[in-house]
């Protein structure tokens, strides 16, 4: 297994258990997942073409033994209750397992609390305790600890919810307005919007929702949240309606889970699955196979932390295969990112992975039996797992596999990145084969390494084309190519709007609408240098990343 510098550096710091190397890290995690395929599975990870999330690189075959990255906890209107479920936030976050919650069940600030004189201080100050809480723990002495934040949209505490991070604080959590189908309703037709007591189903008060929406618009404009969550769809599209209704996600968004369900995630590095310039779909229905039935084995031999966790996730047996490393196959492939022939490719190559997912997780079923709550699925015959496919962010395993991560444009050309203390200098290869070999390329690399950027360079428009990085796409082009994405994924997809400095709170109202027509299940913008907390910039500017995955911040 050959990993580049930065990885050696991430792994050590990280993921590898004293005196082991990247190789010994690989071969422990498939002995633990499964000594029958042991040999197969570890093919598709030594030679990159699949890893699996942080916690079952980093604790499979341990004692701790817990291997998933998502999990969603309930959070119910009762002091015993939520604090019931922060102390299982904290063991989650100690094996390195990211949470997510819905808030929108408590009730809201100012109303009456049972049995004392008192007031109701609403979900924000309970969502502060929790990332104090979280402030004080590392993920498995490791790594900072990720959260998502929930609210619907008819919670009466909903404005102060949306501005909630518009003055710094809760550096710990994602977050997401929750909405309905009847928000939208409103919005489109002009009428008042009720926000609703969760305590007694009782009207509130009435907003515009015009107002709702252009406030949540501007806030993440001045600090990248919350982001949108369309629970309608979310539902409208559960594989298991018979369980109740979805109200959160993992920290990230991509995968909308139940209370107290937990998944493992994986992805495939669709650079290492291509020949020449095109795509081998030998290779890659091999290797989705074979992860498909890598995840579902993680699941076995899985050590849950709490058994209302087990219970629930052997009960759907949701796993999440995804993709990384997109935007390099793209440049590999000479085809620039935005563009008709991506989104076409796009669409393919997920198709494919969807179509083959499905077929493995349906033979599974026959082989070993379908999860145990298919009679309350959409599924009529043998299906091993509820939800097969995810996008994943990959924010460390793609630096592992030295490619770029999940769906995302290559984000800068050319930057710095502190890891563990050290910095690492970072510049594409593709600036090598496009730019270091032609006259005057040295100068060029210059202002790249600078800038990040090849766009006002003296080279072809084609190659300019092909070299955009994030901030230089089309902001609606992003959310087109999520849409594509999301038509052939199961659960959801976790991207990034990039846009730049200069953007309005208007053009935000404009790609949240967007994302809606096009039936996403979510979106997140991010407006360049909107935080000061930045993780990555353009150029070879220092930027500290020390032990907070890219993932766990917008």
């Amino acid at each position: 297994m050959e990993v580049s510098d930065a990885a050696r550096i991430l792994l050590s710091s990280r993921y590898l258990l004293p005196g082991e190397t990247p190789g010994g890290m690989i071969r422990r995690v498939a002995r633990a997942v499964n000594t029958t395929k042991c040999r197969e599975f570890l093919s598709i990870m030594e030679d990159l073409r699949f890893l699996p999330n942080s916690p079952t690189l980093m604790n499979a075959g341990t004692a701790g033994g817990q291997l998933s990255a998502c999990f969603v906890l309930p959070v119910e209107d009762s002091i015993d209750r939520i604090f019931t479920t922060l102390g299982y936030m904290a063991r989650i976050h100690k094996s390195g397992g990211g949470t997510g919650f819905s808030f929108s069940h408590l009730r809201p600030q100012g109303d009456q609390v049972a049995g004392t004189a008192g007031i109701a201080s609403g979900p924000l100050p309970f969502l502060r305790v929790f990332d104090e809480a979280t402030n004080a723990l590392r993920q498995g002495g490791k790594r900072r600890g990720a959260n998502m934040g929930v609210l619907s949209s008819s919670h009466p505490d909903i404005l102060q919810f949306i501005r909630s991070k518009e003055g710094g604080g809760l550096t710990n959590f994602n977050l997401s307005v929750g909405f309905d189908s009847s928000f939208f309703r409103h919005l489109e037709g002009g009428r008042p919007y009720d926000l609703v007591n969760p305590r007694d189903g009782r009207i509130w008060k009435t907003v515009d929702p015009s107002i709702l929406w252009e406030t949540l618009a501007a806030s993440a404009w001045k600090c990248g949240d919350p982001g949108v969550l369309f629970l309608d769809r979310i539902n409208e599209t559960s594989s298991v309606p018979g369980l109740g209704p979805i109200e959160a996600t993992n920290p990230c968004g991509e995968q909308p889970l139940l209370p107290f369900e937990s998944c493992n995630l994986g992805s495939i590095n669709l650079c290492r699955c291509i020949c020449g310039n095109e795509m081998d779909y030998g290779i890659l229905g091999s290797v989705v196979r074979l992860a498909v039935e890598f995840l579902d084995a993680v699941i076995d031999v899985n050590r849950f932390p709490f058994p209302e966790i087990r219970e629930s996730t052997l009960a759907t047996r949701k796993i999440g295969l995804g993709v990384m490393g997109f935007a390099d196959m793209l440049i590999l492939m000479g085809i620039p990112y935005q563009s008709r022939e991506a989104l076409d490719l796009a669409g393919s190559i997920m198709n494919f992975i969807q179509t083959e997912s499905h077929a493995a997780s349906s033979e599974l079923g026959e082989e070993k039996g379908s999860f145990p709550a298919v009679d309350k699925s959409v599924y009529s015959g043998p299906m091993r797992n509820a939800t097969v496919t995810t996008i994943a962010p990959t924010g460390s395993i793609h630096l592992i596999a030295g490619t770029s991560s999940g769906i995302e444009p290559v984000f800068s050309l050319a930057f710095d990145r502190m890891i563990n203390g050290k910095k690492v200098r970072f510049i594409h290869p593709a600036l090598e084969e496009h730019i270091g070999k032609i006259a005057g390329g040295g100068s060029m690399m210059d202002t790249v390494r600078r800038t990040g950027s090849v766009q006002d360079l003296r080279i072809g428009d084609d190659k300019k084309d092909l070299l955009r990085t994030a901030a230089e796409i089309d902001p609606e082009f992003h959310v087109r190519m999520q849409a594509v994405f999301q038509e052939h994924v199961d659960n959801a997809v976790s991207k990034t709007v990039n846009l730049p400095k200069n953007a309005t709170p208007g053009d935000i109202c404009r790609i949240f609408s967007l994302a809606r027509s096009l039936h996403c299940k979510g979106i997140t913008v991010y407006r360049y240098h909107s935080r000061a907390d930045q993780i990555l910039s353009r150029g070879c500017e220092t930027c500290r990343v020390d032990s907070m995955d890219v993932e766990a911040a917008r």
